[in-house]
């Protein structure tokens, strides 16, 4: 397998005069765990849909464990696996027969398919119901389920399209956990999300995704560096002491001060003893303060940044572009 198990170079899709993906490039090292962050219609859908043949892109090229997504369609099927946001499963089967069924399709043979079944049934704590039909799951077990059939091959690399969407938080930390546990044993993950805190706990890498272009790409830390690091809140007694704060402030900012009420909040250039210039240079200044924190900022404020619009509002705006 190459270092990179995802090769995204320039991919286009429109839907009539609607463009889903603009120009993407991306790419997923293999044993990782790659975060498409965006609200619902950014284009990480489709983005997925065509790594995994079940779209052709209008241009551009996708490989994945170096098999041309289009014209190795066939051989990189037994390769990749897909979760998406709904359960793909038959709701008459039972659990056991679902992942049977799955095994079978894939040419595994019928005692090695049955096995597998128990396997995957046990890992995804799904025996108790293994022989109850899926219409009698609940919305997280089906999404375990769903999970399961997708490692019925020991895929490489695994595609998981929004597969929290619509989980409590227990089933989606359950979940959080099963793919870190297949990370673990060396799987590459390609996660599609409109969670921050999803993206924050899982993604080694991140890239976000708005209107069908890719307006960032880092780590966590890399994203939150890239809109000014640590930021440091400081709550005045008085607010007409507000520009002598700022002035006191000024030499320790990475970009103009921030002023609302009695708050005066500054990018930082360092951490350590941040708290303790600050509340030294206000002194001296004369600036009485009531509070003082400082904080890391949130993927909301990265994609607040990036975007102009937190991620609820992007998701209100939005609708997600058929396939």
């Amino acid at each position: 397998m190459t270092e990179d198990a995802v090769v995204v170079e320039d991919l286009e899709k429109s839907y009539g005069s609607v463009r889903a993906l603009c120009n993407v490039s991306f790419a997923a090292r293999t044993g990782s765990v790659l975060g498409l962050l965006g609200p619902n219609g950014a284009g990480k859908t489709t983005a997925v849909r065509i790594l995994t043949t079940l779209l052709k892109a209008d241009a551009g090229s996708a490989r994945v464990v170096g098999l041309d997504v289009e014209r190795d369609a066939a051989e990189l099927r037994s390769k990749i696996g897909l979760a998406g946001q709904y359960a793909a499963v038959d709701e008459n089967l039972s659990g056991f027969e679902t992942l049977e069924m799955v095994g079978e399709l894939y040419h595994m043979g019928r005692k090695a398919a049955r096995a597998r079944a128990d396997e995957l049934l046990d890992r995804f704590e799904l025996s108790d119901a293994a022989k109850r039909p899926v219409k009698t799951y609940s919305g997280g077990m089906r999404r375990r389920l769903d999970l399961a059939a997708a490692l019925v091959v020991r895929p490489p690399v695994l595609f998981l399209d929004e597969p929290t969407t619509g989980l409590d938080p227990r089933a989606r930390l359950s979940l959080w956990e099963t793919i870190e546990g297949r990370v673990a044993a060396g799987t590459t993950v390609l996660l599609t999300t409109q969670y921050l805190d999803e993206a924050e706990r899982l993604a080694d890498r991140i890239v976000v995704v708005d209107h069908g272009n890719v307006i960032a790409e880092g780590t966590s830390d890399e994203l939150k560096t890239q809109i000014g690091g640590e930021r440091l809140d400081v709550q005045l007694e008085d607010q007409s002491d507000t520009d002598r704060a700022v002035t006191a402030l000024s030499a320790m900012c990475v970009d103009d001060p921030a002023v609302e009420d009695h708050t005066v909040s500054v990018a930082v250039r360092q951490h350590a003893g941040v708290i303790a210039e600050a509340v030294r240079r206000l002194d001296q200044a004369g600036v009485a303060i009531d509070d003082i924190s400082l904080h890391r900022p949130t993927l909301d404020d990265v994609f607040l940044a990036l975007t102009g619009r937190e991620v609820e509002e992007a998701e209100a705006e939005k609708e997600e572009v058929p396939a």
